[in-house]
């Protein structure tokens, strides 16, 4: 039942993110969930001859902590799908080493962190559209962010991740709006997918 399964995926992508397993175990095993679950982003008929995602060398510049300055705002995504516009309240403005980011607060039931980011590698060596570097709604927990404290996160752009939509048109995902769109390369994390 695809509701199970999805259930299922999301319990074992939070479970990836929470265990405390370096960089190049929480990959490989990321690789192995898209390789076999049945609600892998990767297309069923690509499966079987799936050799593992692409990523950019770990790199220890990539992580950094930084402060976040509370700024009030709020934006809505129109995802072109079935969840329709997905309306979203700002938390903060995160200053990083590569220009400010928003983070958002998704405003749905539960609720949940969402960075979202587009860089000076995205069209090029990573994903167009951008990529995630969490979505607490999908289980991303503690890896690409952690909070540290009231007003202070530590970021690790090693985690940023594709959007579902980049493996597969079936997929429909939200983008990073203006506000999370930065011209630095952000040498980090997974590459595109073919």
């Amino acid at each position: 039942m695809e509701a199970l399964e999805l259930t299922d995926f999301r319990a074992a992508t939070a479970r990836m993110y929470l265990d405390s397993t370096g960089l190049k175990e929480f990959r490989a095993r990321r690789d192995d969930l898209f390789a076999t679950h049945p609600q892998s982003a990767i297309p069923a008929a690509e499966r079987a001859g799936f050799r593992g995602l692409r990523y950019f060398e770990p790199d220890d510049d990539a992580i950094c902590e930084v402060d976040l300055r509370p700024e009030a705002g709020e934006i809505d995504i129109d995802t072109g799908g079935p969840d329709g516009v997905v309306h979203y309240d700002r938390v903060g403005v995160l200053e990083t080493p590569y220009g400010e980011l928003s983070l958002w607060w998704i405003r749905a039931y539960g609720g949940g962190l969402f960075l979202p980011v587009r860089d000076g590698t995205c069209g090029k060596s990573t994903y167009g559209g951008g990529r995630y570097l969490t979505d607490t709604v999908k289980g991303t927990h503690g890896r690409g962010l952690q909070v540290v404290g009231d007003t202070r996160v530590r970021l690790d752009f090693n985690y940023l991740y594709n959007p579902s939509c980049a493996y597969d048109d079936q997929w429909l995902c939200p983008l990073a709006p203006p506000e999370n769109r930065v011209t630095a390369a952000i040498e980090a994390g997974e590459l595109t997918y073919h």
